[in-house]
């Protein structure tokens, strides 16, 4: 039962005069569970502002900043400066998340490009088909149009 649902339960438990009272006094309604999903959310927001805060970085295959990247060198980064650990590298990120569906990617999102089943590249997904990343040796950190389908996504838990 999702969330929402159980509102209508907690105000019956609460009583009319509760929840009337609640709305008066201009409070909100606690939804057990809620909270996480939200925690986690935030997270990822903070995490794709310092990645797109980075724009212009050198890419350096290795380095995990302040000033160069590689790939995942942008994603740790930017998730321990909102908060979140992860692994060092692309493939480990991935096994380390939450996989959600092309369909209910979010932004803050973790975008990875594979090759089969071999995880070779990542970045934040920032809406509308975009990621900041951190491309290859001779590039920026940067807004870019995902290229292909070859993609999966995970939610940093």
């Amino acid at each position: 039962m999702s969330a929402l649902n159980r509102v209508p339960s907690l105000m019956a438990r609460a009583g009319t005069a509760s929840v009337l009272t609640l709305a008066a006094v201009g409070g909100s309604v606690v939804v057990p569970g809620a909270t996480a999903e939200a925690a986690a959310a935030g997270h990822a927001t903070k995490a794709l502002k310092i990645a797109a805060s980075k724009k212009g970085s050198p890419y350096r295959w290795g380095a995990t900043g302040p000033h160069r990247f590689d790939c995942s060198g942008l994603t740790l980064y930017s998730f321990k400066k909102a908060g979140k650990k992860l692994p060092r590298t692309a493939a480990q990120q991935y096994n380390k998340t939450r996989h959600v569906s092309a369909k209910n990617r979010k932004a803050g999102d973790l975008v990875f490009f594979h090759s089969g089943r071999s995880v070779y590249h990542v970045g934040i997904y920032a809406g509308k088909g975009r990621l900041w990343h951190a491309p290859k040796t001779g590039d920026v950190v940067r807004l870019q149009k995902i290229w292909t389908s070859s993609v999966w996504y995970g939610r940093v838990k």
